[in-house]
């Protein structure tokens, strides 16, 4: 009996002279190394398969933020809310420059735009080009005559409103317009129409007389100068001019001494003694 009739359990040793040997199976296809195969084996519902073949999502796919989140209605107003701003940034800042710029064909035309558009909020105390910039610190203070209930009367001592006015803006980050400026122009109000010896020029100088005295009015009503029981009869103002002193570097040499401009006494109505404005 040969190898062939003892079936399954039959030892294949070396070929038995005539008898050829059995061949060997011959191997399969190789599966590619980077194919699904050659990892794991593809799930059997096929949703890995699915989700391998689906597009990269991009980043514009994602939310939308700012702007570009607003409806194309919303977009609009955005826009137009932003060239409204632009527009009224460019139209300040055209009218402060042609307030603040040397005098020329433009302003002259629209002087009484220009100055509707600035007066009083965005009024300016400089000009371009300026040839002679303010070198001087000038300081108004005013002093009263006090009557008081028995028939007498008193003077009370000098109050420097200028220094009042200076410690209120020192250290504020907003100060009121009347602090930096309410003072000040009333005194240039006042110098610019009068003369050297405090008689007034033209038409305006009864005008900046009362102005300048009622702010003093004011400002002793506010200081309590007159006390509980006393009228403020008559009050008297002057200014305190000092050189401001030059740089050590420039060789300059500048009077550290005081000029005083004293104004005669004012007698006031009985409607400003005890500080009306009427």
């Amino acid at each position: 009996m040969d190898a062939q009739d003892k079936g399954s359990d039959a030892r294949h040793g070396p070929a038995e002279p005539g008898v050829p040997a059995p061949r060997a199976p011959l191997p399969g296809p190789a599966a590619p190394a980077d194919g699904p195969s050659a990892s794991k084996p593809p799930s059997p519902d096929g949703t890995e398969t699915a989700a391998a073949e689906q597009p990269p999502r991009e980043a514009s796919d994602g939310p939308r933020t700012g702007v570009a989140a607003l409806s194309l209605r919303q977009q609009i107003g955005a826009a137009l809310a932003l060239a409204v701003v632009a527009i009224a940034v460019c139209v300040h800042l055209g009218m402060t420059f042609l307030h603040v710029a040397p005098p020329n064909t433009v302003s002259k035309k629209h002087s009484g735009t220009i100055a509707d558009w600035i007066y009083p909020e965005f009024e300016q105390n400089w000009k371009l080009f300026a040839p002679n910039p303010l070198q001087q610190n000038v300081s108004v203070q005013v002093r009263a005559e006090i009557r008081t209930p028995d028939g007498g009367s008193r003077t009370t001592g000098w109050y420097d409103l200028s220094a009042q006015d200076g410690r209120d803006i020192d250290g504020n980050p907003a100060p009121s317009h009347t602090q930096q400026n309410e003072l000040r122009r009333a005194w240039d109000f006042y110098v610019s129409t009068h003369d050297d010896d405090n008689r007034p020029v033209g038409l305006r100088g009864a005008l900046s007389e009362s102005y300048l005295r009622r702010i003093m009015v004011m400002r002793l009503d506010r200081a309590d100068a007159a006390g509980r029981d006393g009228e403020v009869a008559r009050v008297q103002v002057r200014s305190r001019t000092t050189q401001v002193p030059p740089p050590s570097w420039s060789g300059e040499k500048a009077s550290d001494k005081a000029v005083y401009r004293v104004l005669p006494w004012w007698l006031l109505p009985e409607d400003e003694m005890r500080g009306g404005v009427g």
